[in-house]
């Protein structure tokens, strides 16, 4: 579950990286009031953690991870 929860805000944070690059537009700030906005940064934090916590599925052995699916 929290692999999943994981993976899932690191893709908002892509999209959201993605978003700046290509159209200098930070969605998370638009929707939030700004970039230094408490929300926004409660959305940036979590998605750092996040993207730190995804490291670790680097590392996991694979076995592990698909006998975990199928319980």
């Amino acid at each position: 579950m929290l692999d999943r929860l994981s993976l899932i805000l690191v893709i908002i944070g892509a999209l959201n990286w993605g978003s700046i690059g290509i159209f200098q537009y930070d969605i998370v700030a638009a929707l939030f009031g700004g970039q230094s906005s408490a929300v926004s940064r409660v959305i940036y934090t979590l998605v750092a953690i996040a993207g730190v916590w995804c490291i670790s599925l680097l590392f996991r052995d694979r076995n592990v991870i698909e006998s975990d699916r199928h319980q």
